[in-house]
């Protein structure tokens, strides 16, 4: 029988998990009105789910389809996992918020009398395995596991509580990447380098060694993640010229998603640049160029003649009043040559870290150098719907870097560069919550 804190942990842990969270249950939080996960689509970048869907059984009466997306969810107990094979998050555009569902149906050792209970005090427990599988946990609102949680302040994220691995040591993750990025800014200039896949450090000459060196530094082992993956925060480094004015070199990439629709579908990508581009502005004979900028209610961008629109989301309420809806690049005509829709978008936006901490870093050769700075920028709870506020008011913006090259044989290459990016100072604006931290004692 599970009945300590640290108990929990040490199964969780047995099992996979590598992030713990906790919610505090309200009377509301049962099997019948679902668990609520927040307002918002934060909860989709912490709970690991599949593919979002439409889900067209709802009942008679409905506003519209719910959105849901399968979650691989067990419950756990010392003796072992109980897969919970329905269980699902429902997202709803409408108010917006996520709940979750189905996580006692077809499991037959689920702790049913707590989940179909009113009872306040209750503690249901998260555990993220980096195999995108959550396993679940729920103590009485008499347990002492939940007066352990009740008796002590935790990190939050959003409405959920986050608890270590370990109760022994230092507990907090900001804390502990904290002192590992004030630890490595006092080594002033580092060798470029980058992990191989044991773990060595080995040379690295090219001139994208920024994220490596510092990936290197961490200790983290390379993942499936575009960025280094740190007790659960993102780690981005970005070039500036020096650490007064700690001006960005470029633009932040948020995330490359290719078209899921228009004629960039229908047709193939290589005829989508072969319509639309433009030929090479430096001039080389054998290539077809689609670039430039685009965003939302802008003028049809000159050299390919479309412009960005978004259907189905109200910016003035903050919601999607249409899941079918999405960001798409029309022609003149109303023809949509290349189209993104909300459930793809989603997809690829939770990816993304609910926190991500982002570290300047100076370049210099010879020999190639890094050097990260003084301060760091930690935001905490991304989420979708700030994406598409930004994305309406043209602070994110589509950025591609499509190229067709012809080879004397005739042969086509296409070289794909789907992005949408957004200006550094505008960055703090994909989060709820942001701070600057100081590194110098």
């Amino acid at each position: 029988m599970i009945n300590s804190l640290s108990h929990l942990l040490e199964i969780m842990a047995h099992h996979g998990a590598y992030r713990i969270y906790a919610k505090k249950l309200s009377p509301n939080d049962n099997s019948k009105n679902q668990v609520y996960l927040g307002s918002g689509f934060g909860a989709l970048n912490i709970i690991p789910h599949g593919e979002i869907y439409l889900d067209t059984s709802a009942r008679a009466g409905s506003k519209q389809d719910r959105p849901k997306a399968a979650v691989r969810f067990s419950w756990i107990e010392d003796t072992g996992r109980h897969v919970a094979p329905d269980a699902n998050l429902i997202l709803y555009p409408d108010y917006p918020e996520v709940r979750m569902s189905g996580f006692l149906r077809g499991c037959s050792s689920a702790p049913t009398d707590l989940m179909t209970s009113r009872d306040k005090g209750r503690v249901l427990f998260f555990g993220i395995t980096r195999e995108g599988e959550v396993l679940g946990f729920v103590s009485d609102h008499t347990s002492p596991i939940s007066n352990q949680i009740n008796a002590a302040v935790w990190p939050t994220l959003g409405i959920f509580l986050e608890l270590p691995l370990s109760l022994k040591g230092e507990t907090d993750p900001k804390a502990i990447l904290l002192g590992h990025l004030r630890r490595i800014h006092s080594l002033r200039w580092i060798a470029s380098q980058k992990l191989t896949r044991t773990g060595a450090k080995m040379s690295y000459a090219a001139r994208n060694g920024g994220g490596y060196s510092l990936e290197a530094e961490l200790g983290v082992q390379p993942n499936g993640y575009a960025e280094p993956d740190f007790m659960g925060w993102e780690v981005k480094q970005y070039g500036v010229k020096d650490f007064v004015g700690f001006t960005p070199k470029s633009a932040v990439t948020l995330f490359t998603p290719e078209p899921s629709g228009g004629f960039y579908k229908t047709g193939t990508a290589e005829k989508f640049v072969e319509r639309f581009g433009y030929s090479d502005k430096s001039g080389k004979p054998d290539r077809i160029n689609f670039g430039g900028i685009y965003s939302a209610g802008k003028d049809a961008h000159a050299d390919t003649g479309l412009c960005m629109t978004i259907k189905g989301f109200d910016a003035h309420a903050g919601k999607i009043t249409d899941m079918d809806g999405g960001l798409a690049l029309i022609t003149k005509d109303g023809e949509e040559a290349a189209t993104w829709s909300f459930s793809g978008l989603i997809a690829h936006w939770n990816r993304k870290h609910a926190q991500a901490a982002y570290v300047p870093s100076i370049f210099r050769t010879p020999p190639p150098e890094y050097a990260y700075g003084p301060q760091v920028l930690l935001c905490e709870q991304t989420d979708f719907i700030l994406f598409l506020k930004a994305f309406s008011a043209g602070k994110v913006y589509y950025d591609p870097a499509l190229k067709l090259e012809t080879t004397s044989s005739g042969r086509k290459t296409l070289h794909r560069r789907s992005q949408f990016r957004i200006q550094h100072s505008n960055l703090t604006q994909m989060y709820h919550r942001n701070e600057i931290v100081s590194l110098v004692q």
